[in-house]
């Protein structure tokens, strides 16, 4: 976190969710989270980036909203997305015999 103290409540959400990334791809070797406010003149001023490392290009999201726990929703949400086309572009490959890490 950057900026505040993480409670232990949001530290436990931010874990599950995360976690149940591991459901869609078990290819994740670590996730690396970010937190901060970002002091604006809008009311979403709770931003959470997280970026999970997998084999070859790692994926990313960034989420910034009214509350620290609807960014971490929004960001795992994008990375779900993510995982299903990284997991798309997969299959793909192995049936065109192309190599795609």
């Amino acid at each position: 976190t950057q900026g505040f103290t993480a409670s232990a409540e949001l530290t436990k959400l931010l874990y599950q969710k995360v976690a149940k990334l591991a459901q869609f791809f078990d290819k994740i070797i670590v996730a690396e989270v970010k937190m901060s406010s970002n002091y604006s003149d809008t009311n979403e001023s709770k931003v959470c980036n997280i970026r999970l490392v997998i084999p070859g290009n790692d994926l990313l999201a960034n989420a910034q909203c009214k509350t620290f726990e609807e960014a971490i929703a929004d960001a795992v949400e994008a990375l779900k997305k993510q995982i299903e086309k990284r997991k798309t572009q997969l299959d793909v490959s192995k049936k065109s015999g192309n190599r795609l890490i």
